[in-house]
């Protein structure tokens, strides 16, 4: 593959053809925050806090770092005054479903994000998606899905199948950026409650 020249944070940076902005900073030791991301997965974009600011001919925009390719001659900035004002929102935003998460303290101290600005939903999932892309990218089970959209959008295991799979496997528990003990809770809701789910997810 021919090698990429671009710039991050004023650092001349080598990439080669098919890495992400993510891939290129990560490669160059510069830290890009992301929640829904793992190595093994193909790239979501979900948490967006990966955004970084894109300069190509003069002109800038905002990008979601782990989704955008490189390219050569490219300017990168990774901690911009808008970049930390969306991340800090986005920090925010999270804090209402998980205020209890260690990766999202860490960053809201980062980011001087205020845990309480937004009406808790306490949901205690992010919907980053990590471990339904995990169980249906990596382990070929799909044992647990997204139902709804929107703002009723969740995650569920689906029981029939979780039954069989999941007490033995459980690899998605600590991938999740809240606390694997929740997963461990749907998991045993939906093989409890089975009927109940289901019901939940029409």
């Amino acid at each position: 593959m021919s090698e990429i020249l671009l710039q991050i944070d004023g650092k001349e940076v080598k990439a080669t053809e098919g890495m992400t902005i993510l891939d290129a900073a990560k490669s160059a030791g510069i830290h890009i925050p992301t929640l829904c991301h793992h190595e093994k997965l193909e790239p979501y974009g979900g948490c967006r806090l990966c955004t970084v600011e894109i300069e190509t001919r003069g002109r800038s925009r905002l990008v979601a770092g782990c989704l955008f390719p490189v390219q050569a001659d490219l300017i990168v900035r990774t901690r911009t005054e808008e970049v930390d004002k969306l991340r800090k929102t986005i920090i925010e935003l999270l804090m209402a479903h998980a205020p209890d998460s260690f990766e999202l303290l860490a960053l809201a101290e980062e980011y001087g994000a205020d845990r309480n600005r937004f009406e808790k939903e306490s949901s205690f999932c992010l919907l980053c998606g990590l471990c339904v892309r995990y169980c249906n990218e990596v382990k070929k089970k799909s044992a647990i899905t997204f139902v709804d959209c929107g703002a009723e959008r969740q995650i569920n295991f689906i029981p029939e199948i979780a039954a069989q799979e999941c007490w033995n496997c459980k690899e998605c528990f600590p991938l999740c950026p809240t606390s694997y003990l929740q997963a461990a809770y749907f998991l045993t809701e939906a093989l409890a409650f089975p009927r109940a789910k289901e019901a939940a997810a029409k």
